[in-house]
């Protein structure tokens, strides 16, 4: 507590005002001195899970009264919160693990704070998102985008990675341990060719980053049942833009205009099927009739 206060003490922490900190995603020496500082000062710790934050604050031998404030609470607690810091207090907002608000609850109360004309400040740390991204290596990414949890359905996830593959950014989903097998099965099927970090138990001891082509990761998680544990951050790799060829549709663009057609009426298809390579639309749309009709003389 000396330390965290030698280095972050000479700054001013106002009253009447939310502090959003960062904890450990794992590790949790990666808890900066400055949230241990921030945690002793305030007047109470609103949190997703008292049970987890509690034992973080009892490792720092810190006593602070907690608020329950998560997903099934959210609306009515950050009111509590907010007549709380109406009166002066200072309240810092921790999620379980990494920052609040990115995929975690904490965004209504930051919302609900913000609108009541009060200040919110940000103690930054730990984020599994950019951790995953810095050893990624995606050198060609132009940007990433965050997409979390996709849906549980499988139809609904499959769609959801047929728009995120062949993506000139980076591509960041969250999964959990009993569904990361059937995740890494529609990637080797939709898009075999992509690049995929797979990130498992960031910053803890039995942590794993392992790069490799989407076709080879379903023979990877099951080369060892230690690799289905834990929880999970992939990086889709971007894509490169591949220039035409003699006035033909990159190969990419082809691939993901036939996966879209198999699932879509045509015009979405191609309306997708552009956004998702960066090919014009108007040759998509004459190559999806070309295909169509293919296959209607196949079938006649």
């Amino acid at each position: 507590m000396q330390a965290a206060a030698a280095a972050a003490g000479g700054q001013q922490y106002p009253a009447a005002t939310l502090y959003v900190v960062a904890t450990p995603i794992g590790n949790l020496a990666d808890l900066s001195l400055r949230a241990v500082h921030v945690l002793g000062l305030v007047d109470a710790v609103a949190c997703e899970d008292t049970r987890v934050s509690g034992g973080l604050l009892h490792h720092l031998g810190l006593h602070r009264p907690l608020i329950a404030l998560h997903q099934h609470n959210e609306h009515a607690a950050s009111a509590a919160v907010v007549q709380r810091l109406s009166q002066g207090e200072r309240i810092a907002y921790v999620s379980d693990a990494g920052t609040p608000a990115i995929s975690d609850p904490g965004a209504v109360l930051v919302a609900a704070v913000a609108a009541a004309g009060l200040r919110v400040l940000p103690i930054p740390g730990a984020s599994s998102v950019v951790t995953a991204l810095s050893v990624a290596g995606d050198a060609v990414a132009q940007g990433f985008e965050f997409a979390g949890f996709l849906p549980t359905k499988a139809g609904e996830r499959r769609s959801a990675l047929l728009a995120l593959c062949g993506s000139q950014r980076s591509q960041l989903l969250f999964e959990a341990p009993h569904r990361i097998k059937a995740l890494l099965d529609v990637l080797a099927e939709v898009c075999p060719a992509q690049k995929v970090t797979v990130c498992r138990e960031l910053t803890k001891q039995f942590e794993t980053v392992h790069t490799a082509l989407a076709s080879e990761l379903p023979a990877w998680l099951a080369a060892d049942a230690q690799r289905e544990r834990g929880e999970f951050v992939l990086v889709l790799h971007a894509c490169k833009l591949e220039a035409s060829v003699d006035g033909e549709l990159p190969a990419e663009a082809l691939r993901v205009l036939g996966l879209l057609l198999a699932e879509l009426p045509l015009k979405q298809a191609v309306t997708l099927a552009a956004e998702i390579s960066g090919s014009s639309r108007n040759r998509l749309y004459d190559k999806a009739l070309q295909l169509k009709q293919a296959g209607a003389d196949q079938g006649a």
